[in-house]
């Protein structure tokens, strides 16, 4: 049985190696690139026995890759020259009014004496102890303090300020 398939195998591939060179050996002269290629195609006429009609195509041409195949080429997009535009620029720089900054104290008690009321005051690592009338670091003045709420005056500005020094219950 194996030599039966041994055999098989080595006919087939006989016979396919005869087909492959058959053809060179019927037309030994032939340049590959002269080369006419003949196609039958149908035409249809007044006859209905007339079918096939010889036109002669035209040679086959070269086929091979031009120019080099491993020429190097990238992905990226080429590098394009920046343009430079003129910007008018404004001389006269908007001035913009000054604000109210932020109070930079935090209240943290009041004491209420029988003379007058003084409140707990703390901004960074300093304790204010103030009372009404008093001037903080020439920049803030005390113009009021009642039970809820403490009135301050930025001296730079003359602005007022409340800050919240109780509740109602």
């Amino acid at each position: 049985m194996n030599t039966r398939r041994v055999t098989g195998w080595l006919g087939f591939f006989g016979v396919a190696a005869a087909l492959a060179w058959l053809p060179e050996f019927f037309s030994p002269g032939e340049d590959p690139e002269s080369v006419e290629v003949t196609v039958n195609t149908p035409v249809k006429s007044a006859r209905h026995g007339e079918q096939a009609v010889r036109v002669k195509a035209a040679p086959i041409k070269d086929l091979s890759p031009a120019g080099d195949l491993f020429a190097a080429k990238t992905w990226k997009a080429a590098p394009t020259l920046a343009s430079v535009t003129e910007i008018a620029v404004n001389p006269a720089p908007v001035a913009q009014a000054p604000s109210l900054p932020p109070l930079p104290f935090q209240f943290v008690g009041k004491l209420h004496d029988r003379s007058d009321l003084q409140v707990f005051l703390q901004s960074g690592e300093k304790i204010y102890v103030v009372r009404n009338g008093d001037v903080i670091d020439d920049t803030w003045k005390i113009t009021g303090i009642s039970d809820l709420e403490l009135s301050l005056v930025y001296l730079p500005l003359h602005l007022s300020q409340t800050l919240s020094v109780g509740s109602t219950q």
